[in-house]
């Protein structure tokens, strides 16, 4: 009796080695080292933010996944990179109870609301970031400066849920952008490329986000024209303004190195979901992230303005998928 050998699957049908959970997992890898470099700097609160960060990610996961796989959905991966980057994105003492509710919205908000992986409009992390950002300004930017303290916790990492305690952090400072935007003093590049300055756990060490961001390009893992536009942008135009008043408006390289730039160049402008598909979009986001960056930066409220950049030019990557397709064959 002959056997029925014949096949029916949908498209695609040509597979490539670079899964989801490959691509996601060369991100984690890629992210240990920085974790290392923040816990080296800012002590064990940086690991146990990251910890508590990736727990509360992880658990709001396996909660909201509507997909009924939800084995895939934690060992995916894409649950535990939003975790450690929303860790990256806060300040070495923030209270713990408030990185794990900034967790559960990361994931619920982010992701979830909109359909899971692959559906969410704007980056998880940097949603959830920004809820923290509105929910509770006072500890977010409340900052710790490097003091080589390793196995000692920092600021209110132990506070009480809703209930104000007097901060136990003994060193404190202001970050590099605050300096220059409120007293217009710089900081020295060299501790800006080394990251020996106060500041979230991610704004550390700027060399490493440039290897990382090499491994990434030449892996093919990034679209190399988003980093290249957003840097080109920036050095374009806070060159014009520093030209203009160097007393008031900070050099292209202070622009670059200082702050969350590279962490959001490297990680967050560059999430497969949230950024263009076509060529010419790509190019318009970057450019769009690194002008609203250098805006917010010398001219905004708030010293820093690479998560609002993104989340901006996110909630437009859809109309500029419409407005970039690239023309079909034949028409």
């Amino acid at each position: 009796m002959l056997k029925n050998i014949l096949s029916i699957s949908t498209s695609p049908y040509l597979k490539d080695k670079d899964t989801t959970p490959w691509l996601m997992y060369q991100v984690v890898y890629s992210l240990i080292p920085v974790v290392l470099v923040a816990f080296y700097y800012f002590g064990i609160s940086a690991i146990v933010t990251t910890m508590v960060a990736v727990l509360s990610c992880l658990l709001a996961e396996w909660l909201f996944d509507a997909t009924g796989s939800k084995g895939w959905s934690i060992k995916n991966g894409s649950a535990l990179i939003t975790g450690m980057l929303l860790a990256l994105t806060l300040p070495p003492g923030f209270p713990l109870w408030m990185t794990f509710i900034g967790g559960f919205v990361a994931i619920g908000m982010g992701k979830a609301i909109w359909g899971g992986l692959g559906q969410n409009i704007f980056n998880p992390a940097l949603l959830g970031r920004a809820f923290l950002q509105a929910a509770f300004p006072t500890a977010i930017t409340t900052w710790s400066a490097p003091n080589g303290d390793f196995f000692a916790l920092r600021g209110t990492n132990l506070a009480v849920p809703f209930f104000q305690g007097e901060s136990l952090d003994v060193v404190s400072g202001a970050t590099p952008l605050s300096k220059m935007k409120f007293d217009h003093e710089t900081t020295n590049l060299s501790d800006l490329l080394f990251g020996n300055t106060s500041g979230s756990l991610g704004e550390t060490c700027g060399v490493l986000f440039i290897l990382i961001a090499v491994y990434f390009i030449v892996r093919k893992i990034i679209n190399w024209r988003i980093p290249l536009s957003m840097v080109l942008s920036v050095v374009v135009f806070s060159g014009i303004t520093y030209l203009i008043n160097p007393e008031r408006y900070p050099s292209p390289a202070f622009m670059l190195l200082s702050g969350g730039f590279l962490l959001g160049a490297v990680y967050m402008a560059t999430d497969l979901v949230t950024s263009p598909l076509t060529p010419k979009g790509v190019w318009i986001y970057g450019i769009g992230i690194g002008v609203l960056i250098v805006l917010i930066r010398n001219w905004g409220g708030l010293p820093e303005g690479v998560m609002y950049a993104i989340l901006l030019m996110n909630s437009v990557t859809p109309l500029i998928n419409r407005y970039t397709k690239t023309r079909t064959y034949g028409h």
